[in-house]
């Protein structure tokens, strides 16, 4: 032990002494950092093995869009994606036609980017809020919601699961506001208060090329505020911020949602340059001119910057939330079916009478 402490007394000046620290497990844990090691180990290879995995397998990325008719959804799905991804691109026949309730119908494609192969779904919600009375209209969309996770729970559950679950969940829902320059609509609070509750919910601001300057930024503190009175959760939400830095990014986020977005897939010379936009009489309005509109913004939080991040908060927040709830629901069923098969003090099997057994296995097989 003397000739221990010799040794590391005479390395103190050069060599950082890491303390263990107890963990949970009683064991002990260090940290030991690049300039402790003896020589390059590789670890830092790990990144490579992962983005070679991921290259390989694609992934998946489902989008929901939820608006009214005329507000260009399919055509700002598609500036989003650069190419013709929206269901009524998708239609060699497509006719606009209001429907008399609301149909969910998704459509998916494979876009592949610099080796990188990624299954986009575009889930659309024809006739949302075209009808007189649009009571309930949200129904719908939150049962399609629900359904993908019980899909999802379904697979998760199997004794034999596959290696890869198919994932249909819906990742994002982008819900397009219409810029009437007031206050958010009866409709628009009651679909965002509950799909908030089992979907990132993303506002945004269709044709914002239709207000000026000064009256897009009232209008987005209005809906601010709304939100806000509501109670009403979009993303990113405060509490899934993981780290300072995450927060930072995202108080900025915050700050200019709703986004005010332009959508069009032509291109008109600017400059010299092709340049995505629309052109009306005073000029053109350039989509990827942050001076003009904030699709840009919207593009980077989808895409670039927090696609990965919106998988993971379905993944951990909402569809943990609905499959704790799901088995909560069986355990307490298969546990009321498991006492109604025991003996009474009359001598009777319960409610259920002797099909106690059958109706067990009715439940088990239902989740």
């Amino acid at each position: 032990l003397s000739d221990t402490t010799k040794v590391l007394e005479e390395m103190e000046g050069e060599v950082e002494v890491v303390t263990p620290c107890p963990t949970e497990s009683h064991g002990l844990q260090g940290t030991i950092k690049g300039h402790d090691l003896f020589g390059y180990v590789g670890i830092e290879a790990v990144l490579d093995q992962m983005r070679r995995k991921t290259m390989k397998a694609g992934f998946e990325f489902n989008i929901m869009v939820v608006g009214q008719s005329g507000l260009g959804k399919s055509t700002l799905v598609n500036t989003l994606f650069k190419s013709k991804v929206s269901r009524k691109s998708c239609s060699p026949n497509y006719e606009e036609k209001i429907s008399k309730t609301v149909k969910l119908q998704s459509v998916s494609h494979v876009i592949e980017e610099k080796g990188v192969k990624m299954k986009l779904t575009v889930i659309d919600t024809p006739g949302f809020g075209d009808q007189i009375n649009n009571e309930n209209c949200w129904e719908p969309i939150v049962s399609y919601v629900n359904e993908q996770y019980e899909r999802y729970l379904k697979e998760e559950l199997y004794v034999n699961r596959k290696p890869r679950i198919p994932d249909t969940r819906v990742h994002c829902c982008v819900y397009f506001l219409p810029a009437t320059g007031h206050w958010l609509r009866p409709i628009d609070v009651e679909f965002m208060k509950r799909l908030g509750k089992i979907v990132s919910i993303v506002p945004i601001i269709a044709k914002a090329d239709t207000l000026t300057m000064e009256e897009r930024q009232e209008f987005k503190q209005r809906i601010r505020q709304d939100l806000k009175a509501n109670g009403i959760r979009v993303y990113p939400q405060t509490e899934y911020d993981e780290d300072p830095e995450d927060r930072i990014l995202n108080d900025k986020i915050r700050e200019n949602i709703p986004f005010a977005v332009v959508g069009t897939d032509k291109e008109h010379q600017v400059n010299g340059n092709k340049v995505l936009g629309r052109k009306t009489k005073w000029g053109i309005i350039e989509v990827e001119n942050v001076a003009h509109c904030e699709f840009t913004n919207l593009r980077d939080l989808l895409i670039r910057s927090h696609l990965q991040d919106l998988k993971d908060v379905t993944h951990n927040i909402h569809y943990e939330t609905f499959r704790v709830r799901r088995l909560n629901e069986s355990n307490l069923t298969v546990h009321g079916l498991a006492l109604s098969c025991f003996p009474m003090e009359n001598g009777t099997h319960g409610t259920n009478g002797t099909n106690g057994t059958s109706d067990r296995s009715e439940s088990e097989s239902h989740l």
